[in-house]
């Protein structure tokens, strides 16, 4: 359990975005360029440290 998946993005969201922001897909060189960049953008401590704040009850 301890190695399970919490949350991921695919290339389908990607292209999801690009055709909504961008009006097409990415190409194979673009895609390279932002599976290197995207985990650098994703500050993944403050996520769960939020979340966590919000589902745990206040005493």
């Amino acid at each position: 359990m301890a190695n399970e998946l919490i949350y991921s993005l695919n290339e389908e969201d990607a292209q999801t975005v690009a055709i909504e922001q961008l009006g097409r897909e990415l190409s194979s060189d673009e895609m390279s360029a932002l599976k290197d960049k995207i985990a650098e953008k994703i500050n993944w401590f403050d996520a769960i440290s939020n979340t966590l704040l919000e589902i745990m009850p206040s005493d």
